[in-house]
């Protein structure tokens, strides 16, 4: 009898099984719309785009999971992943994930955020993508000609997310975008926005985040000013008129996601485990899904394996895995350790790691 004149709202899942089947029907409607449209899509549009390490996935937590955590985030990388993540951040987190990304780059993700109460949670986020020197070479100059150049990108950003319901929650970020190549540069700036749904049925949760609107992309630098003849035909004019050459803009990666997640244990035997499907729709690439799943023994040990890339025919990536440990060094102050595995095809491996701090 329920007592206090409010109405009980039940949900039909009996056991963890149950839960499982429910989750896999969302998957594989999510999945097969996806599949509908990319077949329908069948240019790719691959390397169209400036500032291609936007698209390259944070933290080793969500990679490890195959990158479908566009519902799951509620940790500082949710500033990559979805926005609206920060909100469920208690206090304060920071987190730092170090990547030996292809062909000798080096991938470096920091971010903070801080909660305000019922003002909502406050983020920093910064992203490198750095490499060494390589020595210049010409056509008369095969073997170097003793200059070094190199080329990086960074990503500047401050996000903003507040929980509007216990169960919605909108978050919005803003990002100041640099590409370096030798002598030359590029800038921009961008906006992602995301939300979180947490239905309060046992465990289901829904996600969703558009990342990377924003301005295009224009090289430019001393490299591009030249010395030309306007008329070779003319005798006798200057042959050293200061030219500019001006390069193509280009948009950015503009990404979105949709997601769906569900704890299927919701802490039976000391344990959870959170199943994940992610649907992405690029403008640079044909859409695809994410599937993954973290297991987890008394919120201190972490198991996490994932498939990046399901019905892009053309992606090296696939099964990723990963591990974690919680350490509570006093009170309520947490150490995390986390590490992924990402399997990349013909370009290799990737190992990434991250430590992550909670006050």
């Amino acid at each position: 009898m329920n007592t206090t004149g409010k109405h009980m709202i039940s949900f039909p899942f009996k056991t963890g099984v149950s839960k499982m089947k429910v989750f896999v029907l969302l998957m594989l409607l999510l999945t097969a719309v996806l599949n509908l449209e990319s077949r329908a899509q069948g240019v790719s549009k691959v390397g169209t785009t400036a500032a291609g390490f936007l698209a390259i996935d944070v933290g080793p937590r969500g990679t490890a999971m195959g990158s479908a955590y566009v519902s799951v985030a509620d940790d500082p990388t949710a500033m990559y992943w979805n926005p609206a993540g920060i909100a469920r951040i208690d206090g304060f987190e920071a987190s730092f994930s170090n990547t030996k990304w292809i062909a000798d780059l080096s991938f470096n993700y920091a971010a903070a955020a801080l909660s305000l109460g019922n003002f909502g949670s406050l983020g920093l986020n910064a992203t490198f993508l750095t490499m060494g020197q390589i020595e210049q070479t010409t056509v008369d100059n095969p073997d170097g000609t003793g200059v070094f150049f190199d080329a990086a990108s960074y990503s500047f950003g401050i996000s903003y997310a507040r929980n509007l319901t216990d169960q919605f929650a909108v978050g919005v970020s803003g990002k100041y975008i640099n590409e370096r190549l030798y002598n030359e540069s590029a800038t921009g700036f961008a906006l992602d926005v995301g939300a979180l749904f947490d239905t309060h049925l046992d465990g289901l949760k829904l996600g969703m985040s558009i990342s990377n609107y924003g301005t295009k992309m224009q090289l430019s630098g001393r490299d591009l000013t030249v010395q030309v003849d306007t008329d070779p035909s003319i005798s006798g004019n200057n042959p050293n008129i200061n030219s500019q050459l001006q390069t193509d803009a280009y948009d950015l990666p503009l990404l979105f996601r949709v997601g769906v997640s569900m704890d299927v244990l919701k802490g039976a035997y000391n344990s959870n485990l959170i199943l994940s499907a992610d649907a992405l729709h690029p403008s640079d690439d044909v859409e695809s899904v994410n599937v993954g799943g973290e297991y987890s023994f008394d919120n201190l040990i972490f198991l996490r394996a994932g498939y990046k890339g399901l019905f892009n025919p053309d992606s090296q990536q696939g099964l990723n895995l990963g591990a974690g440990v919680r350490y509570n060094v006093v009170g309520s102050t947490t150490v995390i350790f986390d590490y992924s595995y990402i399997k990349f095809g013909v370009l290799g491996n990737i190992n990434s790691f991250s430590v992550s701090l909670g006050l």
